[in-house]
């Protein structure tokens, strides 16, 4: 009888062990997402950039808010974009002006100093649907609509809040340093950080894009990037689990079973 009893213990310890193993660990990457700044245009007036490793004409685009049709034109490339790494691309071509120079005034010592303009820069914001969790924007990972920012500077006298959209949503800002927050919308997880500090200064226009999956993996984006509740491999994990509890509970019943006819005849004996 006790060696019965030690093999049903067993039998429910190895029964224990499979359905920890067997259950799904969902788990999401956090990884800092890259900051990217439009490329300063040569002295001919040409904007260069120099194609990366898995560059294609959308991560450009994000990168660099240029226009993927003028990429195009530009450089003779096909329907599909194809890029090489190493590659150099004109982004587009910039009138440049030539400022004469002119004489100095004489600046009267009465006059008070003005107060300095420290100048404009823009931040853009995106959220994209990041389906290979690796926080990087590539082809086929469509923008993520609906989302809410907020984009405040460390002194609190600029306050910009907005909804993510197909394009990155750009904010005109003055220089300083900022701090972008993102919540993806709902039913969505980020895989990047949601909060990032940058320093503005005239001129500059930062892109940042931000990382958002659906709650369940095994959703796929429809054409707005909102995400749909399509069925995948995690059903069939359901339904091994399911099938792992009803049989540890057979195994309880018979297990209690099993207990109340001995006690009863031991009884009888």
């Amino acid at each position: 009888m006790t060696k019965k009893i030690s093999l049903l213990a067993t039998l429910l310890l190895m029964i224990a062990i499979m359905v920890a193993w067997a259950a799904p660990v969902e788990a999401v990457s956090q990884h800092p997402q890259a900051v990217y700044q439009t490329p300063t245009p040569n002295a001919d007036g040409r904007v260069i950039y120099v194609v990366q490793q898995n560059d294609t004409c959308i991560s450009i685009y994000l990168k660099t808010g240029a226009d993927i049709n003028e990429i195009r034109q530009l450089n003779n490339l096909d329907e599909n974009c194809s890029l090489t790494p190493g590659q150099e691309l004109v982004l587009s071509i910039q009138e440049r002006t030539t400022v004469e120079p002119t004489a100095m005034p004489t600046v009267d010592p009465n006059i008070p100093t003005p107060t300095p303009f420290n100048g404009m820069g823009q931040i853009c914001v995106s959220l994209f649907f990041d389906t290979n969790g690796n926080a990087m924007p590539e082809t086929g990972e469509p923008p993520v609509e609906n989302g809410a920012f907020s984009l405040q500077d460390k002194e609190y006298k600029v306050n910009e809040n907005g909804l993510t959209a197909q394009e990155p949503v750009c904010k005109d800002v003055p220089e300083g340093d900022y701090n972008i927050s993102v919540a993806p919308p709902e039913g969505f997880n980020p895989t990047t950080a949601m909060n990032y500090a940058i320093g503005v200064k005239a001129g500059d226009k930062h892109i940042i894009p931000f990382g958002a999956q659906p709650s369940s993996v095994a959703s796929t984006p429809d054409a707005s990037g909102t995400g749909s509740g399509n069925t995948s491999q995690g059903d069939g994990g359901s339904v091994w689990l399911l099938l792992v509890g009803l049989l540890l509970i057979l195994a309880g019943i018979g297990l209690g079973v099993y207990f109340i006819f001995i006690s009863r005849k031991n009884r009888v004996l």
